[in-house]
């Protein structure tokens, strides 16, 4: 029962956290499926928009929309596969992970202040140990 209680409050927690970060982001009009691609494309290079999708569990006909916009917006490029030409390679453009470092940038600077201002640096300790552990178990 101790790993379903940890689970729960775990989830909220993080629930908490992130419309907290997303309240502290600039208005800059991505969205969070918009973000999210992104996001994907700046951890792992390029990728197809059925590898996009299996990424972020949705389905691929859900990011035509979402792809186009950031195309139109020169975030994202498209490039024909060289070893399937029925297939395109999307890539973050430069112009695209400037904005995306914006985006991030205010609500890394809110968490940053918030941790050192309300936490002691044993619990700034315990915190890095439990991002990693964070990490750990997403990836799995």
């Amino acid at each position: 029962m101790e790993a379903y209680e940890t689970a729960v409050a775990l989830r909220r927690a993080s629930t908490r956290l992130a419309l907290r970060l997303r309240a502290e982001r600039t208005g800059d009009g991505l969205g969070s499926t918009g973000v999210a691609v992104l996001g994907q494309l700046h951890r792992r290079g390029s990728l197809t928009a059925s590898e996009i999708a299996a990424a972020e569990r949705v389905q691929p006909q859900s990011l035509t929309r979402v792809l186009a916009s950031l195309e139109e917006q020169g975030l994202i490029s498209r490039q024909q596969d060289v070893a399937d030409r029925r297939r395109n390679t999307i890539e973050l453009t430069a112009a695209g992970r400037e904005l995306l470092k914006e985006h991030m940038q205010s609500s890394d600077d809110w968490l940053a202040d918030a941790i050192s201002e309300r936490l002691n640096p044993t619990e700034q300790a315990v915190l890095q140990l439990a991002a990693g552990i964070l990490d750990q178990l997403l990836d799995g």
